[in-house]
């Protein structure tokens, strides 16, 4: 609509003639977005991007629709049309489109309003994790069918489910999902990464754009299932991951990017992440293009439709089939296979690249640089951890209001949100756990102190914005428990305290992050879009996993297992001395619940502690 419509001078004249036009990036406020998407669906049924809302002048959304094409065609009124139709009732029948405007308001305010109170019991766990079954793509992986979005919080939530149960029907949703994804064209054989979505249900043709968010929740479900099985195909997804956020995303300075392009230009469609077998084959030389052509299902016919000579990587065959057809031995086909990626990689750097934003916004940095810690622990990655510190530190010295709030975005005077708060908190803790530094525990409890004083809504829940006042819609409080798709702030603000709650042993704490589960208890669980509000109700129903260490270092090996080891619900105290009264460092005591098993002093003794004490699967 930019190009065809907003860029027409006439347009553009009558726009600005009759109405007072405002474009709003939905990254930046995310709030505004919330909002106007519920009240045009409430509208027409229909949201979605672009979105166009008309307003009155008290803020109330009266009319509003998605794409509205430059001429009238496939059904649709041309957006002139539309502009001079909304200007005649506005100017005829004003009273009436006000009274409009507020019905919307009113029916939206319900609607933001997530929140109905209900008791909490395990059940709930069970009935979750059965919804998302009766969604699984038995066949593909994934959840659902075209176009296939990754929910990894659902992944994560499941794979807790499989640690404490031994269901193999668990492990089975989780591999299969998480390995279809990073062998279909979703996943970014060359570069890494994930795209945004997949339009098909194979996980086959993506859009090609690749956001911070996604890849930050998807690389620590990767670590998690790859801690907990060791398969090293989810490795390598979560070191692509790693790569590509370190190449693409990273500023020296401190911080990452927001998202990178699917395309170029406005004709093209993916081309700069995709090939065609002239453009592959010229890369390589013969013995690597025979080993990949079969790898990735390079031919003269892709899978794009705009240009069916264009080709989506995706993996079509192992490594044993390959080097059974090419007579030869599967060492010799990765060696072949990793030269190939490399030359590959080489001859797509040298192409005009998808542009990246570089906005930083607090509440994804804060998913990315605790997604690289725990990349760090669990992939021994030295790489990771520096780069997530410096992000942390920039938004901490940049980004905060004077209340100590996290504004929306660092550099910015953007409105304090709940999101921010909460996945900053999160971050801080996990930087205190991969670190040892008091001072990170001291950021993420006054983080969390301010949640709790300046967004406190009804029954211990927690509204989305702290802004106090606003006009029309804006002046509707949300109250978000859905994954829509980062993880709902409400969720993750009750595993921030209840994760606080276990490490300083705070009750007041438990007792908030419960109250802010059992707000949406009536409500939330519905599955798949409740997952980490599930989670939730899983740390606190079933108990974290308390590990207490005293060690040399906060990088000694005792401190280095923990994080390197799947234990769902598992929080990292470190001790300046030993938790075992006359036991000498270095010590780790590991305590599930109100049991503790029997300290001990070296790495594999605790991997082992962690990995079975508790478990009842």
């Amino acid at each position: 609509m930019d190009r065809e419509s907003y860029e027409d001078p006439g347009l553009a004249a009558l726009l600005n003639a009759h109405f007072v036009c405002i474009k709003v990036d939905r990254d930046e406020r995310p709030d505004v977005d919330a909002r106007h998407q519920r009240a045009v669906q409430a509208l027409t049924g229909q949201g979605g991007w672009p979105l166009t809302s008309f307003l009155t002048p008290d803020g109330d959304v009266f009319y509003g629709g998605t794409y509205f094409p430059p001429d009238d065609r496939f059904g649709r009124q041309s957006f002139r049309t539309v502009l001079e139709k909304v200007r005649e009732i506005f100017d005829a029948q004003r009273e009436k489109v006000a009274g409009s405007g507020r019905e919307v308001r009113a029916h939206v305010s319900a609607l933001l309003r997530e929140n109905a109170a209900g008791s909490l019991s395990a059940s709930m766990l069970d009935q979750g994790a059965e919804q998302m079954a009766k969604l699984f793509d038995f066949r593909h992986g994934g959840f659902g069918s075209q176009p296939k979005f990754p929910h990894p919080s659902a992944v994560d939530f499941l794979l807790a489910r499989w640690w404490d149960t031994g269901q193999r029907w668990l492990r089975e949703i989780v591999e299969k999902t998480l390995v279809g994804m990073a062998e279909g064209g979703v996943y970014d054989q060359v570069g890494g990464g994930f795209h945004r979505y997949s339009v098909d249900e194979r996980w086959m043709v993506p859009h090609f754009e690749k956001m911070a968010y996604d890849n930050a929740e998807l690389l620590k479900v990767y670590l998690h299932a790859f801690a907990a099985f060791g398969d090293p195909r989810l490795g390598a997804a979560a070191q692509g991951i790693v790569d590509w956020t370190l190449e693409v995303l990273a500023d020296p300075a401190g911080g990452f990017g927001a998202s990178q392009d699917a395309d170029v230009g406005l004709d093209d469609d993916g081309n700069y992440f995709t090939w065609t077998e002239d453009e592959a084959r010229a890369a390589l030389n013969d013995d690597e293009w025979q080993a990949a052509r079969r790898r990735w299902d390079i031919s003269a016919e892709g899978e794009m439709h705009h240009d069916p000579t264009r080709n989506v990587l995706w993996v079509a065959r192992g490594h044993a089939a390959i080097a059974v057809e090419l007579q030869t031995t599967e060492a010799q086909v990765e060696a072949l296979l990793a030269s190939a990626k490399r030359k590959l990689k080489a001859a797509r750097d040298v192409r005009p690249a998808p542009a990246v934003d570089r906005s930083v916004y607090v509440s994804w940095n804060a998913m990315l640089a605790e997604a690289l810690l725990e990349a760090a622990g669990i992939l021994d990655r030295s790489d990771c951890a520096p780069p997530a510190l410096r992000a942390l530190d920039r938004l901490w010295a940049t980004a905060r209001d004077g209340e100590g709030l996290m504004r929306h975005r660092a550099g910015l005077d953007a409105p304090p949100l709940l999101d921010d708060q909460v996945q900053a908190a999160s971050a801080a803790l996990a930087a205190y756990e991969f670190t040892g530094e008091e001072h990170w525990l001291d950021r993420a409890r006054a983080l969390a102190d301010l949640v709790l004083h300046r967004f406190a809504g009804p029954q211990g829940c927690f509204r989305d914005s702290a802004a106090e006042s606003g006009a029309g819609l804006l002046s509707q409080p949300a109250l978000p428990i859905q994954d829509a798709p980062t993880p709902a702030p409400n969720a993750v603000a009750a595993l921030v305290l209840l994760r606080l709650a276990a490490m300083l042993e705070n009750r007041q704490y438990e007792e908030a992050g419960e109250r802010t589960l059992a707000a949406f208890a009536g409500a939330a669980a519905s599955g798949l879009f409740a997952a980490t509000w599930l989670r939730g109700v899983d740390f606190l129903l079933t108990k974290a996993c308390r590990v207490v260490v005293a060690d040399t270092t906060t990088s000694g090996p005792l401190a280095r297992a923990t994080l390197a080891t799947y234990r769902p619900r598992r929080v990292l105290v470190h001790s300046a001395s030993s938790p075992v009264p006359g036991r000498p460092t270095p010590v780790a005591l590991v305590c599930a619940g109100t049991a503790c098993a029997a300290p001990v002093g070296d790495a594999s003794a605790l991997r082992a502690t962690l990995e079975s004490f508790g478990r009842a699967g």
